[in-house]
């Protein structure tokens, strides 16, 4: 570090450093940060992200806003023993700044104080451990902000403790092998981890090239041993990875010789690769034996894969009742709103005759084929409100998918309110959403699914279709919305329910679980843009996951282990049941998958958050519940890192039948529901509710006062269901937004007006754009009124949003239910008032 000359001294400590000789940074090893996941306080312009810091090129840099007190952190990955910290400033340093660590992103220490910089190379030495290591800007060295070409970290993470045993069997032998290329049939990858010293691997004379192997599940990595052929690597890095996608540098090898060389490493992996970058020869790279040793650190890794618990039930056409274990499931669950018991139904490709599922609360429905045909039903699977006295506006939580059903009369019933998702299902027949009888529904969503016949709605109120196939469809009440629908009906919302659009902007499927032969998977479909129909039978790009790539979270299990699971590179698989949590759920690998079977529900104990998404790519969190725990949480579920502001255009992280409820099982509260700090999420239906009814329900009983909160520029909202919090049902504060259908009711409990009065304007708007924003969209929006404790509240708007040529409101609407409670407008101060208590919408067809 060159500072300098002070007039003062500085005192040594731990966390205050003295002004050492200048150095210049040199490191043998790849940094612990390289290629890590990045965010800071700001970036000066989109060309200075924070992501440039740790990318090991030099010639690129982050950037801030010209202000003091700015920072830049990068997360491990893991917890780390971090020795050493490089800064490498553009010629916008820090005078004054701090080195922290962090375990969770949130509570930080200082691990080095600096006052005096004067920019150039420091090389700080730092002693302590965490995931997450800070560069806290206190005082700016000139007008302009603080850029850093490279922010380094150097130390040890995970591996075998010192003291841990170092096996000397081979686990690499004989275990699958591949490689970026072969020399020819004879050199072949898995050659280089037979035992045989006679055999090798060799690639084609180009770099880079790898040979890598599966040790068959995670391990403790101690040493690695090579013995090269005479067409060596000069410099190569020693790899491991959990998914064979996403690989961490165990060891940077520079200025090799050959031979036989034996590598001490730290970390732990099920795939390791020796990566070559640059050859010693005119030939390719060539590798006699690759030899992994293991040890162990006295905490066994955890384990992926396994059985799916006893509220799974998996079944095939000859089950023996299976009539039966249908029935006894439906008797349990038919009436059982706010009660502990979960349930998936899994069945086996195949036919079943005679049928009818009938799905209570929490109960779903799956079919184990790649494809909705490979399960048929001759029969029904039916929802329908006998326990409601023919009243289906209470049918929540529960799901069908991947699978075709033959209806026995002809039309098949499907009777649903919110959270009861319809996908990937091939209705060979009609489909009719109201119960019997007729009586009031309020739902719903289709998705990814072929109805041969019509669908009739009848009392349905509002229902969004998405990508899918229909034979017609007849009448509806409020908000009838399609998009990329064969067979829709015309728009008409001018003087009807319908909203149609050609496509779908930009839509990818929820992820599902399928049987390959014996072996369960997870297939994680592909991104499309304008879509329109159904995805299957093609299922063009995608991936699938074995279960072994997997934790299969079980009711009891802890939360220090599943993010244990997920710092080894293990997706998540909840099982049916109520996972109690008592420290935030913390996805940080791109491409994460995190799947609930049969409306599993978390909740987070102590006000903990109950789960935090880095700013990463791709993650898709699908088809779990989060429910609010007694103590307040601030967030319940949050998609980003605040400040965060990377591109995830490409692969956006998705949000796909993921529901949060404060209250109604018991008392419940949270500040913030959902916040998505990420770029380019995509929200694909989603019910987000502050209960009105059930245990532990009252204006401050469970408080709540945002349901959703949009910071991340260019999300998408598809099926988007929000109702009843204290405040703002929906806050939009990106740029570029897009909603698709929006259903909302607002809070039933509001004491009086004086309780929703803000800024002059009496109640909170159901869907609020910042007044910031420039660019948004917006098509096909319901916000309803029920102020049942006090009915003479006149809410000022439904929807509230800056007048600028960017921002574009469609077809909306607001109705007061039965005159309880009324609204002056329906955006802003436009659009006619409700009235009287016959329930009549008052529609804007455009805004501005």
């Amino acid at each position: 570090m060159r500072l300098r000359s002070l007039g003062v001294a500085l005192v040594a400590t731990a966390a205050l450093v003295t002004l050492p000789a200048p150095m210049t940074a040199t490191a043998a090893d790849t940094p612990l940060s390289q290629g890590r996941t990045a965010t800071s306080s700001s970036a000066e312009n989109a060309g200075t992200p924070s992501g440039n810091a740790v990318d090991g090129d030099t010639n690129t840099r982050w950037s801030s806003a010209a202000s003091d007190d700015q920072w830049l952190q990068v997360d491990l990955g893991a917890t780390a023993t971090v020795t050493r910290v490089v800064l490498d400033w553009e010629a916008a340093y820090g005078k004054d700044y701090k080195i922290q660590l962090s375990p969770d992103g949130s509570t930080w220490s200082d691990a080095k104080t600096v006052t005096g910089g004067d920019g150039g190379t420091d090389s700080l030495d730092v002693s302590g451990q965490g995931r997450y290591v800070r560069m806290q800007g206190v005082h700016r060295a000139t007008p302009w902000g603080y850029s850093l070409w490279e922010f380094q970290v150097f130390g040890t993470a995970g591996g075998a403790t010192p003291g841990g045993s170092c096996d000397t069997a081979d686990a690499a032998q004989g275990r699958p092998a591949s490689a970026s290329s072969v020399e020819n049939a004879g050199t072949p990858a898995a050659a280089a981890f037979d035992g045989d010293p006679g055999t090798r691997w060799s690639s084609q004379a180009a770099d880079p090239q790898w040979v890598r192997v599966d040790l068959g599940s995670v391990k403790d990595l101690c040493e690695v041993d090579l013995n090269w052929e005479a067409a060596y690597a000069k410099d190569f890095r020693i790899e491991a990875s959990f998914d064979g996608q996403n690989w961490q540098t165990l060891k940077s090898v520079t200025g090799a010789t050959g031979g036989k060389s034996s590598y001490d490493v730290s970390g732990s992996g099920r795939y390791v690769r020796v990566h070559g970058t640059a050859r010693a020869t005119g030939y390719g790279y060539s590798l006699w034996e690759v030899a992994v040793h293991t040890g162990t650190t006295g905490t066994p890794p955890v384990e992926g894969g396994g059985d799916l618990g006893p509220n799974v039930i998996v079944v095939d056409p000859s089950t023996p009742n299976l009539q039966q274990r249908f029935d006894q499931v439906f008797a349990q669950q038919e009436s059982n709103q706010f009660g502990s018991g979960r349930y998936q139904f899994l069945l086996k490709p195949g036919t079943y005759n005679g049928i009818n599922a009938q799905l209570g609360f929490y109960t779903s429905i799956s079919g184990l084929g790649l494809n909705p045909d490979d399960t048929q039903i001759n029969g029904d699977i039916t929802v329908d409100a006998g326990w409601f006295n023919g009243n289906a506006t209470q049918n929540f939580w529960r799901s069908a998918e991947n699978l075709a059903i033959t209806p026995s009369n002809g039309t098949d019933r499907w009777a649903v309110a919110q959270a009861a998702p319809f996908r990937r299902i091939h209705v060979k027949g009609g489909l009719n959403l109201a119960p019997n009888g007729y009586g009031w529904a309020s739902g719903g969503y289709i998705a990814d699914s072929k109805i041969d016949g019509t669908v009739g709605p009848y009392s349905q109120q509002q229902w969004y279709t998405r990508d899918s196939s229909v034979g017609g469809w007849t009448n509806g009440v409020w908000n009838m919305t399609f998009t990329g629908v064969e067979g829709a009906p015309a728009s008409n919302f001018e003087t009807g329910p319908y909203t149609t659009l050609d496509t779908t902007p930009i839509s990818r499927e929820k992820p599902f679980l399928y049987l390959d032969g014996d072996e369960y998977k997870v297939r994680v479909p592909a991104k499309r843009t304008n879509a329109r129909g159904v995805s299957w039978p093609a299922n063009a790009g995608g991936t699938s996951l074995p279960l072994s790539q997997f934790y299969v979270v079980k009711p009891g299990a802890t939360a220090a282990t599943i993010n244990a699971a997920l710092d080894q590179g293990l997706n998540l698989l909840f099982t049916p049941g109520v996972h109690h949590i008592d420290q935030t759920i913390e996805v940080d690998r791109a491409n994460t998958v995190v799947l609930g079977l049969g409306l599993a529900t978390i909740v987070p104990d102590g006000g903990v958050d109950a789960m935090h998404v880095a700013d990463v790519d791709g993650v898709r969190l699908a088809g779990f519940l989060i429910d609010a725990g007694p103590v307040n949480s601030d967030t319940l579920l949050r998609i980003g890192t605040p400040g965060g502001n990377a591109d995830h255009s490409a692969n956006p992280t998705t949000m796909q039948d993921v529901f949060i409820r404060v209250g109604g099982a018991g008392p419940g509260k949270a500040t913030d529901s959902v916040v998505v700090e990420s770029d380019d999420v995509v929200i694909d239906h989603t019910w987000i509710w502050r209960a009105d009814h059930g245990e532990g329900v009252g204006w401050e009983t469970n408080r709540a006062d945002y349901g959703l909160r949009v910071n991340g520029d260019d999300v998408l909202a598809t099926g988007l269901f929000v109702e009843h919090f204290n405040k703002y049902d929906v806050y939009w504060n990106g740029e570029r937004g897009r909603t698709v259908f929006f259903q909302n009711e607002k809070a039933y409990d509001a004491p009086n007006e004086a309780a929703i009065t803000h800024d002059g304007i009496v109640g909170y708007a159901a869907y609020k754009v910042a007044d910031s924003v420039n660019v948004h969209d917006a098509v096909a929006l319901g916000s309803y009124c029920n102020f049942t404790a006090d009915p003479g509240i006149v809410q000022q708007h439904g929807f509230q949003v800056p007048v600028k040529p960017g921002v574009r409101m469609r077809n909306l609407q607001v109705i007061s239910l039965g005159g309880m409670g009324q609204y002056r407008h329906v955006v802003n101060d436009t659009g006619a008032g409700t009235s009287g208590t016959d329930t009549v919408p008052s529609k804007v067809v455009q805004f501005p």
